[in-house]
């Protein structure tokens, strides 16, 4: 590899490279001010490839002080390091191309909702440690040498560009990253009501330009039900398909789990998707929430469909206790094996919703998960 030329001619050249959407927060534009590639014997002249959209947005000649040799390729590492924890999505005018680690404990994040009595907020219960959210990313990586968080929207104290930057910098500080973000709206996307629907179109593209700022390659967004309306496939698909076209143009994959058992049943979810029609809208299929409201065959089935359609995130249960205090046991091999069977490669996230102690509980899960995706 030719070696990065000393600084000379006058000439800024921005270094528009790949990781600038996932680098660390607030780092500079990686600028060198030399002499043209085409100049230096033995450099091709070229610029790194990228998107039109990002080179109009990030393509920009700065007069800066000049850089270093030694300082432009300290920081190239930095950035490179900070991106390597996090899959590298391809261009927003295609499809999503994350590149997910192989390693399983990689392949691992931990949910933060299992632990709302512990993490600051209305769930928080007194006499519990307390933990912000903002240092939950070391906390994980502390207890369960995890580097992966999957933060639910409910734990959030503030929405504001500020507090999101500061939770990105918290999360890179400890060397972790954002698998993906859990949101939770109360506006249905099959209401009748215009409004209504609307609504849920604005919450669920806040938290798309949200994930930016946190640097998540996803969010799953949720389908409430609507009052005395059962769940309607058509303006499903309206409603989602505008979500998925904000998001993809900001490179953002939208999922959709099988939890509420009324609204987001995993077959029509799976029909959702399939009307809404693009690479951009993905299940993400829960290993227990359906087997706790339906008979094992169909709740089975149903997680079948969904990893026929997953891609970036699922979430893993052992069990789980219903409405009625009934508690369910997840197939575990039967699970997993659907994994396998649909070349699921995308990250599994601990989300222990039973009773007992979340800390042991995910701990259990996550020796679970390594054995079977080893």
């Amino acid at each position: 590899m030719s070696e990065v030329p000393e600084r000379g001619s006058p000439e800024t050249i921005v270094i528009m490279n790949a990781f600038r959407e996932s680098s660390i927060l607030n780092a500079e534009p990686l600028v060198w001010r030399g002499p043209i590639p085409s100049e230096v014997e033995g450099v091709p002249a070229r610029v790194p490839r990228t998107t039109r959209k990002s080179q109009r947005q990030h393509a920009r000649l700065a007069a800066v002080s000049p850089t270093t040799r030694r300082r432009f390729l300290a920081q190239c590492g930095a950035t490179a390091a900070a991106a390597w924890l996090r899959p590298t999505l391809a261009h927003a005018d295609t499809a999503p191309s994350l590149h997910f680690p192989s390693e399983p404990r990689q392949r691992i994040a931990v949910a933060s909702y299992p632990f709302r009595e512990f993490i600051a907020g209305a769930d928080h219960k007194s006499g519990n440690p307390t933990i912000e959210l903002k240092d939950f990313a070391a906390h994980v990586i502390e207890k369960f040498n995890v580097n992966k968080i999957e933060p639910w929207t409910g734990h959030f104290p503030s929405r504001d560009a500020e507090y999101l930057r500061q939770f990105r910098a918290s999360v890179e500080k400890a060397g972790a990253a954002i698998a993906n973000v859990a949101v939770d709206g109360q506006h249905s996307p099959y209401s009748p009501d215009r409004s209504e629907r609307e609504q849920a179109v604005a919450f669920s593209k806040q938290w798309v330009d949200a994930a930016i700022t946190l640097a998540s390659p996803s969010i799953r967004t949720n389908l409430p039900a609507a009052k005395n309306v059962k769940p309607d496939l058509e303006r499903s698909a309206d409603t989602l398909l505008r979500v998925v076209e904000h998001a993809s143009a900001k490179n953002v994959v939208v999922t959709l789990e099988n939890d509420n058992p009324l609204s987001e049943d995993p077959f029509f979810l799976v029909k959702v998707i399939e009307k809404v029609n693009s690479p951009w809208l993905r299940t993400l299929p829960d290993f227990g929430n359906t087997l706790a409201a339906k008979d094992s065959d169909y709740a089975y089935r149903g997680i079948d469909a969904m990893f026929g359609h997953a891609y970036c995130i699922s979430h893993v249960k052992s069990s789980e206790t219903n409405s009625k205090g009934i508690t369910v046991h997840v197939d575990m091999a039967k699970t997993f094996g659907f994994m396998k069977q649909h070349g699921y490669k995308g990250y599994c996230s601990m989300e222990w919703d039973d009773a007992g102690d979340p800390y042991v509980g995910t701990a259990g899960l996550i020796q679970t998960t390594l054995r079977y995706l080893s």
